[in-house]
């Protein structure tokens, strides 16, 4: 059915002469002309065209930042992003993917990515129909799986710039612990999903708080969207209302950040660390710093692989060591010395004597499934990292290399999906 579909689309373009979709949802670019654009890349940056399919639009952060390093790739790489690049704005993690994935592959994209986990699996439905164009989805995990050539997957090592934000929450929550400002070290996270990527991502951020007060704890706040203001905005007052004095987040807008900034206003001690885009904007002295990646790494490398003709990976994902993620500049109150024990941190992680997630600095209580094994000291000494049918549950793949657990190296996409001691998700349904 989606064949004939993409069957009669392809005779209404060819009758209408006519860009599909929505001017809503498309910013440049125009049909192809060249019957073979679709085949692949023959090595020249001139005969790439680019699609990128984006869950929102530039009004999101993550979005944005998607945007943003696709169109920096571009330049770097000597593309024109006017001419070769077509973007697909606010597209759902529905039917409508595929059906957007379908236009850029007609309209002569020969390499189409999109932005979101939810996007994925209409993504293999268009690779499948579409074995000479490449499909790349940031992010998935059905791409070794898959069977195709032609669909691939990519991710940062977001867990490397979470644990890293908290190093700076951490150094603010003991300053203010020292001043005696601050008695209870509770830490909160706005959450959108209780997926590994989320769950990797606040797991890293309490690690690095807990360099500075071992003692930190915190409660996780879900909002069942990737995008909602609104929701992001209410998820942190009820943190803050429970007595979380620093604030993170895995969601993208800047809800929370303002929210915080709200409350900081009104005589709380608060504070938040962002995500995707520097937040001072919006909170100018309660924002300590922001997660964020560095997309236009991995877009280059991905691009510059496909324009050469050499096979682009399966699975690919890199972290600060080729600057694919990074923390956005201090804000005005962090505590003094916070650069240093930043510096501090990146050093370790790139000279491989810092592990984000060693097994000796966490514990767990024993899995009811069997999906990871602990010693009699709560530390995970076997993990099964891999989900291979998508119900969110590891079930292949041995996570725990030298004692510590090996993210996004047996795929791409984020698969610490354990519940460590000292967090408590207060609505995971």
């Amino acid at each position: 059915m989606k064949k004939f579909l993409a069957l009669l689309l392809t005779l209404v373009m060819a009758l209408s002469l006519a860009a599909c979709g929505g001017s809503d949802e498309e910013s440049t670019g125009s049909p192809a002309e060249d019957p073979a654009a679709n085949e692949e890349s023959s090595g020249s940056a001139a005969d790439v065209k680019i699609g990128l399919i984006c869950v929102h639009d530039i009004n999101s952060g993550y979005d944005a930042a998607h945007i943003e390093g696709l169109t920096a790739a571009c330049e770097e790489l000597g593309i024109d992003a006017n001419s070769q690049v077509i973007f697909r704005y606010n597209i759902a993690e529905d039917e409508n993917c595929y059906d957007a994935a379908v236009d850029l592959a007609e309209e002569g994209c020969n390499i189409i990515f999109s932005d979101s986990y939810g996007h994925q699996s209409y993504m293999l439905d268009a690779a499948e129909d579409y074995p000479d164009v490449t499909f790349v989805s940031c992010t998935g995990d059905m791409a070794a799986t898959s069977g195709l050539d032609n669909y691939k997957n990519l991710f940062p090592y977001t867990y490397e710039s979470r644990y890293v934000s908290g190093v700076v929450a951490g150094m603010k929550l003991k300053e203010l612990m020292d001043a005696g400002t601050v008695t209870d070290p509770k830490v909160g996270y706005v959450g959108a999903y209780p997926y590994a990527e989320v769950v990797c991502g606040y797991t890293a951020f309490l690690l690095g708080i807990q360099t500075q007060v071992p003692e930190a704890y915190m409660e996780v706040q879900y909002t069942n969207s990737w995008y909602d203001p609104v929701a992001e905005g209410e998820a942190a007052n009820a943190l803050m209302a429970r007595g979380c004095v620093i604030i993170g987040q895995h969601a993208d807008s800047t809800g929370a950040p303002s929210a915080v900034q709200a409350q900081k206003d009104a005589g709380s001690v608060v504070y938040s660390v962002g995500y995707n885009i520097d937040m001072l904007e919006v909170a100018p002295t309660a924002a300590l710093t922001s997660s964020q990646n560095n997309w236009s790494v991995l877009y280059r490398d991905t691009l510059e692989k496909f324009i050469a003709g050499e096979e682009v990976p399966v699975d690919y994902a890199v972290g600060i060591s080729e600057d694919a993620v990074m923390i956005s500049k201090l804000g005005p109150e962090c505590a003094e010395g916070t650069q240093e024990a930043v510096d501090a941190a990146w050093s370790s992680i790139k000279d491989g004597s810092l592990k984000v997630f060693d097994t000796s600095k966490f514990t767990c209580q024993p899995a009811a499934d069997g999906s990871y094994q602990v010693d009699a000291d709560g530390h995970v000494t076997s993990a099964f990292g891999l989900d291979s049918d998508g119900d969110f549950v590891n079930d292949t793949g041995e996570a725990i290399v030298d004692g510590a657990f090996q993210e996004s190296v047996l795929r791409s996409a984020p698969y610490f999906s354990l519940r460590i001691d000292g967090i408590t998700e207060l609505n995971n349904n």
